[in-house]
């Protein structure tokens, strides 16, 4: 089953508080979660991934 991780955005100014990224089978296996952006904010730095 491909990947999912659950991702906070922590920009005290977006009102989105966490989101779930479902990535497909070839997904490179260098993505990072510096490479993604925030989809409210449009923010990089201030996405965390969630670790259980």
């Amino acid at each position: 089953m491909p990947p999912t991780e659950e991702i906070v955005c922590t920009d005290d100014d977006c009102f989105l508080d966490i989101f779930e990224n479902h990535y497909t089978y070839d997904v490179p296996d260098d993505l990072a979660v510096t490479d993604l952006s925030c989809p409210v904010c449009g923010g990089t730095d201030c996405l965390e991934r969630v670790e259980l």
